[in-house]
């Protein structure tokens, strides 16, 4: 089998035309040739044929073999020239070699020209690899230098010796090195790093990679100095560059500015220690503060003193000039601290008009001497707004600090209480704390809650709201709810009874707080029964201990269930085994007359009172309610698990249903049902929802 080869052969002999061609054939070649003899004519073959091999005679009359190598050449420099003659002396053989010729063969030897061809058709092909080669490592470095031209981080390659090669033009701006002049200059010139807060070099990373070789992550407060001294916060890496066989060649570094987030993270972390108004530490930072002081002062036996700041006539201002003058004060008011306080000394606001400071190493007499300082500067102080002129003054609490063991909650709670007891002393004071302080701070609360809840019964601020008591082990599915009280403060906020309802009990407010709820619960009841047309949901509402003990309350609950028409058996009472207790005789008396009507009882927080199961055989109720504390963390505690099995056992024995209060997941609904206890509420199965009609 043949290989076609396309031969551009410059002859004028025939015989020697034909000598060649039929050399070729005796080699497996079948040559597809061009014969010219000319000059013109070798141009113009060249111009229009794909010639594969140049087959030349050295001497022609018009054209010698150098000037043919030149002109092909001109055209192609890969095209190979194969020169022969009838005679050719060393010197005219070195002659041709050196201008380019791949070969040349007498022509007594015609034999040695497929050999010769073979060879160069070989060669050409390898030339031709390579060039495609190198032309696509050519374009892949192109690409690759307009891509890294092109990306927002900067780029920097060195040799193997850490000497710069190439920098992006990112990296050239935030280097202030242009490329011609970074060139040849090792990394650490170029790139010169330093630790943001020591400001100490940081060691070169190119050497590191080199030596280690695996990459190399900067520390995150790394800074790039600038060959014109700006710095940049950066991130960066730096990874080897490997060859094909995994030696390292050079190193490539990457990094970007991040001068934005790293001042994003600043103000970030800025913003959750301080107080925005104020520029001062905020109540966090300063407890945090006050834990390490503990700490410390518990190590050391050394003594620290907490001053709770409280202006006496903010709210006057606010209420006067508005919330722009308030917020004016405020920051006037914390300079006017800061002024004069002890090196090492903390501030912060705590919020609102209060402001709290830490001065360590310092007694209780020192801390009461800095107190009368500070109040004698808030004092001389006039504050001035448009043609509004204020006095101000404070109230500060002080609270030693001897090495006990206390918490920060416990300091801030009583440094609190300290400040609360000299404003209700009549301001303008020091009170320091003392262990009296917390009972009459209490006091004072609940009486400040009696008025807030007439206040709030007289604007029709009182709500309920109803929670779903879900079935577990029992199969009643019955529609059943627990109505729960609320109060609206004045800016709009829930008010949970725990706030309020001790200060009721004690001031006996809850009588009327009931007669409320059974008077709303009731109507509402009533309609939703005759609605429901039969079989009306089971209401549960809580009574009070003092309501057990009204005489007229009986009355009263009759009353209304006439009037609502709510049908008694929809009804179920709610009293706390505490309440039940503290007047057994009473207690029984009431319950067994409503359950007369058809109402059903239920007893709250079961568990937490007497440890004797025996007065349930006086209490004739309907229900027995675990109370939650045991019931949340019976999956972890075995003895709360044992509580709530046994109280569930003795309500089954004595004929009462159980409910298992604090149930708030899935997991624990499981357990529940698994004990057979009847039902279940709590928020993780149900959240409270509006009750119709009770608002007002």
């Amino acid at each position: 089998m043949t290989t076609p080869i396309k031969v551009l052969i410059v002859n004028d002999s025939a015989a020697d035309l034909e000598q060649l061609v039929q050399a070729l054939d005796r080699g497996g070649y079948e040559p597809r040739f061009r014969q010219v003899d000319s000059e013109p004519a070798l141009r113009e073959a060249l111009a229009e044929g794909d010639h594969q091999i140049v087959v030349a005679d050295y001497t022609l009359a018009s054209l010698d073999g150098l000037r043919t190598i030149a002109l092909v050449h001109e055209f192609d420099p890969d095209l190979p020239v194969i020169l022969v003659s009838g005679a050719m002396g060393e010197d005219l053989a070195v002659q041709a070699v050196k201008a380019g010729a791949a070969d040349y063969i007498l022509k007594d030897h015609p034999a040695r020209l497929v050999p010769a061809v073979e060879r160069e058709l070989r060669e050409a092909e390898a030339r031709r690899e390579r060039r495609h080669m190198e032309q696509a490592l050519f374009r892949e470095r192109e690409r690759a230098l307009v891509t890294l031209h092109s990306i927002g981080d900067a780029v920097i390659t060195t040799d193997a010796r850490g000497r710069v090669d190439y920098l992006n033009p990112q990296a050239e701006k935030l280097t202030g090195w242009a490329l011609r002049e970074a060139l040849g200059r090792p990394l650490a010139e170029v790139f010169a790093l330093f630790n943001e807060r020591s400001h100490k070099a940081v060691s070169d990373p190119a050497k590191t990679c080199l030596r280690t070789g695996s990459v190399v992550v900067m520390d995150e407060q790394t800074l790039l100095r600038s060959r014109q001294g700006q710095e940049w916060p950066i991130e960066d890496s730096a990874a080897p560059i490997r060859s094909r066989d995994g030696s390292i060649i050079g190193v490539v570094v990457v990094f970007h500015d991040v001068s934005r987030e790293r001042h994003m993270a600043h103000q970030i972390s800025w913003q959750s220690t301080h107080d925005t108004l104020t520029g001062l530490l905020n109540r966090v930072a300063f407890e945090n503060a006050l834990a390490e002081r503990i700490a410390q002062s518990r190590e050391r036996r050394r003594s620290d003193v907490v001053l709770y700041v409280d202006l006496d006539q903010f709210k006057v201002i606010n209420d006067t000039c508005g919330h722009v003058a308030g917020d004016e004060l405020l920051r006037e008011m914390a300079g006017l601290v800061h002024q004069d306080l002890p090196s090492g000394a903390v501030l912060a606001r705590l919020g609102g008009d209060e402001f709290g400071i830490l001065l360590g190493d310092c007694d209780a007499e020192q801390g009461r001497q800095a107190a009368y300082a500070l109040l004698q500067r808030i004092h001389a102080f006039r504050y001035r707004w448009e043609q509004h002129v204020f006095e101000v003054s404070a109230s500060i609490g002080l609270v030693p600090i001897h090495g006990m063991e206390v918490t920060p909650g416990f300091v801030m709670s009583t440094a609190d209480v300290a400040c609360y007891v000299a404003k209700d002393n009549g301001g303008n004071r020091v009170h320091v704390y003392q262990e009296g302080d917390i009972e009459q701070a209490r006091r004072h609360s609940e009486m400040q809650w009696v008025a807030r809840i007439g206040q709030a019964m007289e604007e029709r601020r009182f709500l309920l709201c109803s929670q779903s008591i879900l079935p577990a082990a029992a199969r009643d599915a019955r529609p059943r709810y627990e109505l729960l009280l609320r109060m609206r403060d004045t800016d709009g906020s829930l008010v949970y009874p725990g706030s309020f309802i001790q200060a009721a009990e004690r001031y006996n407010l809850m009588p009327s707080l009931d007669r409320w709820v059974i008077r709303t619960a009731f109507a509402d009841c009533g309609r939703r029964a005759a609605e429901a047309g039969g079989a009306p949901e089971l209401c549960s509402l809580n009574l009070s201990g003092t309501s057990l003990n009204d005489d007229q309350m009986l009355d009263f609950i009759r009353g209304e269930i006439e009037a609502s028409r709510v049908p008694p058996a929809s009804l179920c009472f709610e009293i706390t085994e505490t309440a039940a207790i503290a007047n057994l005789n009473k207690a029984s008396r009431f319950i067994r007359a409503l359950r007369q009507l058809g109402c059903s009882f239920a007893l709250d927080d079961f568990g937490i009172g007497l440890s004797s199961f025996a007065y349930l055989k006086n209490l004739p109720v309907d229900y027995l309610k675990i109370d939650g504390s045991f019931v949340r963390q019976m999956l972890q505690d075995p003895m709360d698990a044992a509580i709530v099995e046994a109280v569930n056992h003795i309500g089954h024995t004595m004929g009462m249903q159980t409910i298992a209060e604090f149930v708030e997941d899935l997991a624990l609904l499981e357990r529940v049902t698994e004990l057979g206890i009847d039902y279940a509420q709590g928020f993780g199965l149900a959240r409270c929802e509006p009750f119709p009609h009770t608002t007002g």
